[in-house]
C-alpha cells in the first residue's frame, strides 16, 4: 500500500499510526522499521515499480513541425496546415 500510493512522510506517518491501531496490526517497533526503510529506499523502490509498469519499448526522441501549403493546383487547399511527427523508439537501458 505504501508503495503503489507512493506516500510522502505524513501520510506514511497516519497510516502506519492507522496499522498499529487496528486489532491484529504491527507494533509501534515494526512501524518504525518500515518508517526507516520507507524513508531510506523510497526513490529506489519507486523507480523499480514503475520499470516493472513499462513495456519492452519506451520513447527515446520526439521531434514535429507544422508546415503550411503555399503553392497547390486548388486555390482551397493552400495554407493547409500539416503536422509532422518523427518518434524514435527504443528498448529499455538502450
Amino acid at each position: 500500500s505504501i508503495a503503489s500510493a507512493d506516500m510522502d512522510l505524513n501520510q506514511l506517518e497516519a497510516f502506519l499510526t492507522a496499522q498499529t491501531k487496528k486489532q491484529g496490526g504491527i507494533t509501534s517497533d515494526q512501524a518504525a522499521v518500515i518508517a526507516k526503510f520507507w524513508k531510506n529506499h523510497r526513490t529506489s523502490i519507486h523507480e523499480s515499480l514503475i520499470n516493472q509498469s513499462r513495456w519492452d519499448n519506451a520513447l527515446k526522441n520526439m521531434n514535429w513541425r507544422v508546415d503550411l501549403k503555399s503553392q497547390l493546383r486548388h486555390i482551397d487547399q493552400i495554407n493547409t496546415p500539416v503536422a509532422i511527427v518523427e518518434m524514435e523508439v527504443g528498448k529499455n537501458g538502450q
